[in-house]
């Protein structure tokens, strides 16, 4: 048995692998990229990956290391005394979240590279185990008191780890047998209804457009679902309580989870680029369709992913996470409903860096309580609590609707009196005792929460010991405000800058201040949408396509006049119907009666360079060299091309000057012809020294 082990078991640091059910190869790897990944968390400490991710500027890096993988299950209530299982752990994105809170994690992936990379990066938990092997031949092994089962971004290829005839529902129904009497199953997986496949991402796991909407006609390894596909396997799954929540953007990079009992509202879900993997369409506005979306109560059918939750509800119904920060101010706020229905808001440091930050939240509550006393607005109460060893704030839930939703509302009215009466309102209350030395300088508008004549001040964590001019809290509050939304730059901002009495060297010296205050709070680090913009990958927008074709139609038009002794007239000229071959291909037979003493081609509607591949009059060729027989209003580069800086381009053919001209005549023309910008060809043509 001694000798088995030894074969079988090996130890990382105080993580344990079990390679007894491992068949010999790993089935599955992202390529050369894997051994970096190995390498940075040899020889790398965690607080380094994060310079490491931006450093390799690719999707798996940053996809494997990022630690915002670990939002989706930071926050799941679970402590010391229970026991987790990860199926399908891969690189270990999630493990490190889970055995920071739970007593032991038991870790099951196909993949000994990736298993290792998990090993390596976790290598100081004395409570993670991993069985490296198919979960098919793992599983029989397995204990039946886990009081999590966690599937991220696993659950979609149970067609692969299962096979058979229902492999989703035989996947679960085994899971199920490896509960205690009150598990917990949670599955995060993407919506193959999500909102951002409808507007060009393409689908996850395949790599293809609207594989998932058309309901994978081509198959694949991998297969995801909308609600209801969702529903339909628990329930033949004999599954009788489930709760869905709603990760915004989506499950990889969770910032906001959102619920049933808590919903997003209108203006909430901006940050919808997040193509980090590959090329994107645009084919819509994101936050406008998720703003129209809500409005029908129909985001639980669109969300881009789902976190189910397969037992007893959990008290968070709501989550946001603001850990893209420096370490020592990056927090999670919850909003919790207990079993007494009463709801609560949490704020906890995202790691004891960060205690400080929350602690100095009480501070601050006294504080504006203090300022703010006998004035028309209120400051949300805070108790600062420590509980199982975590320190938070928990603040009174406050019902309401932001002041920003209620200026958005003036705006989509068009009441610009009602939105200046709000702005109005709004500065006589953050202006009350402004000598005081204690300010708030997050009273940006979504921090307001608005019912009837009572306004509450509900975040305050950026709050200093000092005295801040009302007209820099404004600016700030409208800066930030424009920013969320070019809807919104509607308003008069010149008016409202000049009756806060800001010159244009103040509002500058406001954004400056601005910039260097995020990067305070970032520490440099950079964000997620830098992030995309480093990888690289583009984001296309095929209604710039569909518009530049549509201008094609009016611009790539031949237009011929016909000059018989009076000039070339407009109401004599005719558009010659199909001379355009594709875009650039002009090829057409002209024909000209004897009478006609000059001939005129407009090529385009717009400046461009054009090349005559073939122009023959009554069969034989024009002498296009001669300039007595070809002008042209551009310049010529050579005998065959011409450039035009001009938005009505047109080449002269004198038919008085060729030898065969007959009582009727055909020309036949074959031009190539490159639309270019009007700096461009008038730059051209400057450089060649004769104008004909």
């Amino acid at each position: 048995m001694a000798e088995t082990e030894t074969l079988t078991i090996d130890k990382i640091g105080q993580v344990t692998l079990d390679y007894s059910k491992y068949p010999g190869e790993d089935l599955y790897c992202d390529g050369a990229v894997e051994d970096e990944i190995l390498a940075i968390v040899k020889n790398l400490s965690p607080v380094e990956y994060a310079t490491a991710v931006e450093e390799h500027k690719n999707w798996p890096v940053l996809y494997h290391l990022s630690p915002l993988r670990e939002n989706i299950a930071d926050w799941l209530p679970m402590d010391r005394s229970m026991k987790v299982l990860e199926v399908g752990s891969g690189c270990g994105a999630v493990t490190g979240a889970l055995a920071k809170k739970a007593g032991s994690v038991t870790c099951v992936d196909l993949s000994k590279k990736r298993s290792l990379i998990n090993a390596y990066r976790h290598a100081e938990c004395d409570n993670v185990t991993i069985h490296v092997g198919n979960f098919k031949d793992i599983e029989p092994d397995l204990p039946c008191d886990y009081d999590y089962i966690c599937l991220i971004g696993v659950f979609e290829y149970a067609v692969a780890y299962m096979g058979g005839e229902h492999p989703f529902e035989d996947f679960l129904n085994i899971l199920k047998k490896h509960l205690s009497e009150n598990g917990r199953i949670v599955i995060a997986i993407e919506n193959k209804y999500g909102l951002k496949y409808f507007a060009g991402c393409k689908e996850d796991h395949l790599g293809t457009w609207f594989s998932g909407i058309e309901n994978y006609p081509e198959g694949g390894s991998a297969k995801t679902f909308g609600r209801n596909g969702l529903e339909k396997i628990f329930k033949n799954c004999g599954v009788e309580e489930y709760h869905f929540y709603y990760p915004y953007p989506d499950y990889k990079f969770m910032t906001t989870l959102y619920s049933d009992e808590y919903l997003p509202g209108k203006g909430e879900l901006s940050n919808n680029l997040r193509n980090f993997d590959r090329d994107r369409m645009l084919l819509f506005d994101e936050k406008n369709a998720f703003d129209g979306i809500i409005e029908e109560s129909l985001f639980p059918v669109f969300s881009n992913s789902y976190l189910v939750v397969i037992g007893k509800r959990p008290e968070v119904k709501y989550a946001k996470y603001s850990n893209d920060r420096a370490p020592e101010y990056a927090i999670r706020t919850e909003i919790r409903k207990d079993e007494e229905e009463k709801i609560t808001v949490r704020k906890y440091p995202a790691g004891p860096e960060a205690s400080e930050h929350v602690r100095a939240m009480a501070v601050a509550c006294r504080q504006l309580s203090d300022r703010y006393e006998g004035g028309k607005l209120q400051v949300n109460q805070c108790s600062l609590y420590e509980e199982n060893g975590e320190i938070f704030t928990e603040f009174e839930f406050v019902r309401g609707v932001t002041l920003s939703e209620l200026m958005d509302a003036c705006l989509e009215r068009q009441d610009m009196d009602g939105f200046r009466r709000l702005f109005h309102a709004y500065l006589e209350r953050i202006s009350y005792h402004s000598d005081c030395p204690v300010s708030d300088y997050d009273l940006i508008f979504s921090n307001l929460l608005v019912d009837g004549d009572t306004w509450t001040m509900i975040d305050y964590e950026w709050t200093f010991g000092k005295s801040i001019e009302t007209k820099e809290l404004a600016f700030r509050a409208l800066y930030c405000y424009l920013l969320e939304n070019e809807k919104r730059n509607c308003i008069d901002l010149a008016g409202l800058l000049e009756e806060l009495q800001i010159t244009e060297a103040e509002a500058e010296a406001f954004r400056e201040q601005e910039r260097d205050f995020q990067s305070f709070v970032t520490g440099r680090r950079l964000a997620m949408a830098q992030m995309r913009d480093l990888i690289g990958h583009r984001v296309i927008e095929p209604c710039k396509w569909v518009d530049k074709y549509q201008d094609a139609d009016n611009v790539n038009r031949v237009q011929v006049y016909e000059d018989t002794g009076r000039g070339f007239l407009e109401e004599e000229s005719y558009f010659v119907k199909d001379a355009y071959q594709g875009d650039r291909l002009i090829e057409t037979t002209l024909h000209v009666n004897g009478n006609v003493r000059v001939l005129r081609i407009d090529p385009a509607f717009a400046s461009c360079v054009v090349r005559i591949l073939e122009m023959t009059f009554n069969g034989q060729p024009v002498p296009i060299e001669n300039r007595k027989v070809l002008l042209i209003n551009g310049r010529i580069a050579k005998p065959a091309t011409c450039i035009f800086p001009t938005e009505d381009p047109n080449i002269h053919i004198v038919l008085t000057q060729l030898p065969n001209r007959q009582a009727e005549n055909t020309l036949f023309v074959r031009m190539e012809v490159a639309r270019v910008p009007l700096s461009m060809t008038t730059e051209l043509a400057a450089s060649v020294k004769k104008i004909f």
